[in-house]
């Protein structure tokens, strides 16, 4: 294992570090779902389609995406107390003028700094908090951090819905202002750069830097729209996806061979930590692809409003907040791995549970699956985050949690991205398989059909009228039961994902502080 020891620093309780550095991750990691319910009101308040609302979402996240894997970098070269400090100030001040924008591109233009800003928040405050704790301490600090990573998420949509409802979509990014300014306090005061951390003067990877920005703002963008223009029948999909593989096939080449790389990636020869990049990749594809169709078949199938279906989603988020403090016990205490395999496996629980649900479930039906995914996620997160990182030296920190974030966040697109393409493409097909089974030769569509016009007729419809109000209303129900099934079936496929990737946990070597932990076989 390389030397873990800390570098000679003020002494400071690491907890308040972790409080410190938590403000500010929360808040940026929040803002990446509290605008989504609040579109159809900015769109309308600022004289846009919905469709070009969504921009303000995409801003954020290809700037986000192109600043967060250089994140190591330009901690090295600014100092990581001050980047986190610059960071923190430009997010802040990006909100409000958020919060004021007259129109959609100022709005869309101030996203884009609001996400190059955040973009270091996660990684730095990560790397700043397993500098801080002692390495059979890290467990709990990545609990508390998680905390923010997974439950932020899921109260971004609550508050959004709330903030809107009763005030203004303004609000939305105004409650970021005191959160900040709190956060810049406490950085000014408590957190501290280590010895080897400080401005390098050295000669810019231009190209790196190039061929990063091109290659993952054209992955983003290609990620959030593809649905919507239908993938590959867009040219401009089409060249989105030549132009962001060939940038990053060049970034691959340009970063192994340079002397000062933006991006390092000499920490995937470690094999536990480019297995653990891997696992936190599809955590976030199936975490960000179910919590995206949750909310969807609640919303379009049972009549849920975007904020009732954002409290309906609360338990996830509770399952996690009661779990993690003491997963963050137990990681070292126990085999990581083992822990890694319990929360996999509920994970997939969790799903099955979700994929045999039907258009009469109600509010219980969708509370226990999502509080066992909560418990699954914090079970996944914590020793997840501590296994992959054991291997890595002080010095490389930074960069290797750039990069984990990174591929997290991508996760998480290619997730949400996926989930909607597959829900949409099998609801079409199912419609047409289901349809089949509709037809005049079928007694059960002649009785269905009989007693939906009897109803009709009953509430003063003529015979012919009632019976293409029938035929209608039986067209509505195949629509119905196809979009539920696809639903369903996505619930599955992602379940299913969970158990594909568990032998991957025997790659992993156990962390060097689990002492005590029996060995994985």
């Amino acid at each position: 294992m390389a030397d873990q020891s800390l570098e000679a620093r003020p002494q400071i309780n690491p907890w308040i570090v972790a409080f410190s550095v938590m403000f500010a991750t929360f808040m940026e990691v929040m803002d990446t779902t509290v605008v989504n319910v609040s579109l159809p009101h900015i769109a309308g308040s600022l004289s846009a389609s919905v469709d070009e609302a969504t921009w303000t979402l995409t801003s954020y996240l290809v700037s986000n995406a192109i600043v967060l894997p250089m994140t190591g970098w330009l901690a090295n070269y600014f100092g990581r107390k001050r980047l986190l400090m610059m960071s923190v100030t430009g997010f802040t001040l990006a909100s409000l003028v958020c919060g004021l924008a007259p129109s959609l591109p100022v709005l869309v233009m101030t996203r884009i700094v609001q996400g190059a800003a955040g973009g270091t928040l996660q990684p730095i405050s990560q790397a700043i908090l397993l500098e801080a704790f002692r390495p059979q301490d890290r467990g709990k600090a990545m609990a508390f951090w998680g905390l923010g990573i997974v439950v932020a998420p899921i109260m971004g949509p609550v508050l959004g819905g709330y903030l809107t409802d009763q005030y203004s979509w303004r609000w939305v990014f105004f409650i970021n202002i005191p959160v900040g300014i709190t956060s810049l306090i406490m950085t000014r005061a408590f957190v501290f750069d280590p010895e080897y951390i400080g401005k390098q003067i050295r000669k810019i990877d231009y190209w790196g830097l190039g061929m990063l920005a091109v290659g993952m703002g054209s992955l983003q963008i290609l990620l959030d729209k593809g649905q919507e223009k239908d993938w590959f029948q867009s040219h401009l999909i089409l060249a989105l996806a030549i132009v962001s593989i060939g940038a990053i096939v060049i970034l691959i080449i340009r970063e192994l061979k340079a002397r000062a790389p933006i991006v390092d990636l000499k920490v995937f020869k470690k094999r536990t930590y480019a297995t653990g990049v891997f696992l936190m990749t599809t955590l976030g594809f199936v975490l960000y692809g179910s919590l995206v169709l949750v909310p969807i078949l609640m919303q379009t199938l049972l009549g849920y409003s975007a904020y009732e279906a954002g409290i309906a989603m609360a338990p996830r988020g509770l399952g996690s907040f009661l779990t993690m403090p003491l997963v963050g016990i137990l990681v070292s205490k126990f085999d990581p791995r083992k822990l890694l395999a319990m929360g996999f496996t509920l994970g997939a629980l969790s799903l099955y549970q979700l994929s045999v649900l039907n258009l009469s479930a109600g509010y219980w039906d969708f509370f226990w699956p999502q509080f066992i995914q909560g418990v699954g996620m914090a079970l996944l997160f914590v020793p997840l985050t501590t296994t992959t990182m054991d291997p890595i030296a002080n010095r490389d920190m930074g960069n290797a949690t750039s990069i984990f974030n990174l591929l997290r966040n991508i996760g998480g697109s290619m997730g949400i991205a996926a989930a909607t393409t597959f829900t949409a493409r099998s609801q079409q097909k199912l419609i047409n398989v289901l349809g089949e089974h509709v037809n005049p030769y079928s007694l059960t569509s002649q009785l269905t059909t009989k007693e939906i016009q009897s109803h009709l007729m009953a509430s003063g419809s003529d015979s012919f009228t009632a019976l293409n109000q029938a035929h209608g209303v039986l067209f509505g129900m195949v629509h119905q039961q196809a979009a539920l099934i696809s639903f369903l079936h996505g619930f599955l496929l992602m379940g299913g994902i969970f158990l594909l990737v568990l032998p991957a946990l025997f790659i992993m070597k156990k962390p060097e502080e689990s002492r005590g932990a029996p060995p994985m076989h």
